[in-house]
């Protein structure tokens, strides 16, 4: 299988150096390239790319609204966000609307392939410390939940997926969590399968976002 790549960057020679990167591999195909927002919403449209890289700070529609769009006319696309910073508040923003995952732009090329690689077999890319750092933007604009009722889908969960949903929270890889849950770490991958799919969300960053959302972990 070739995994077909939108690259939407408003700097040519970045969406050049990605391209040559790209092309090198035999099983990636880079299908086009984006300057703005617009073009990548078009493009992704037209292309139905399995992987978009996708710049944050573009003219025009910038790579959050973007992303908004691009996942809802094409929901089998996968959106890898690119950032200079990974602190970035509007990479984080774009999280939340459905992208799986950010880049540094500074990202090795062997980073930035298996980072595709993954994304386009259904994973997110987010290491557990940059989780741990979209927790921390994340804490200030989430209720402390003193008066608000739990999002009713935790109770479509086991007790065991509660506890796996807790530590992807708070930030643990699978290895992680099956050290502190004493699992096997293929018993955790599947766990968190059955808790995407019970919850109907799209991958683990937004197991996280839900989890803190639905106060079955508190921001303090």
């Amino acid at each position: 299988m070739t995994i077909r790549i939108l690259i939407a960057d408003d700097e040519a020679l970045l969406r050049m150096a990605f391209s040559t990167v790209l092309e090198t591999q035999p099983d990636m195909a880079p299908v086009g390239e984006a300057a703005d927002g617009i073009q990548a919403i078009r493009l992704a449209q037209d292309l139905r790319p399995d992987v978009v890289l996708m710049d944050v700070r573009m003219p025009g529609t910038d790579g959050i609204e973007a992303t908004r769009e691009v996942i809802r006319i094409s929901p089998q696309s996968r959106v890898l966000i690119l950032t200079t910073f990974d602190l970035d508040e509007y990479a984080f923003t774009a999280l939340k609307a459905g992208a799986s995952g950010f880049l540094l732009k500074n990202t090795r090329p062997e980073e930035l392939l298996t980072a595709i690689r993954s994304v386009a077999a259904g994973d997110a890319v987010v290491s557990p410390r940059i989780t741990r750092r979209l927790l921390e933007n994340l804490r200030p604009h989430i209720p402390d939940g003193s008066s608000a009722e739990r999002d009713e889908r935790l109770s479509r969960l086991s007790a065991r997926e509660r506890e796996v949903l807790i530590q992807v929270g708070c930030g643990l890889s699978n290895t992680e969590i099956a050290a502190t849950l004493y699992l096997a770490e293929a018993t955790v991958k599947s766990h968190l399968g059955r808790i995407l799919q019970k919850l109907e969300l799209r991958d683990r960053i937004q197991a996280v976002i839900f989890a803190y959302e639905s106060r079955l972990i508190h921001p303090a």
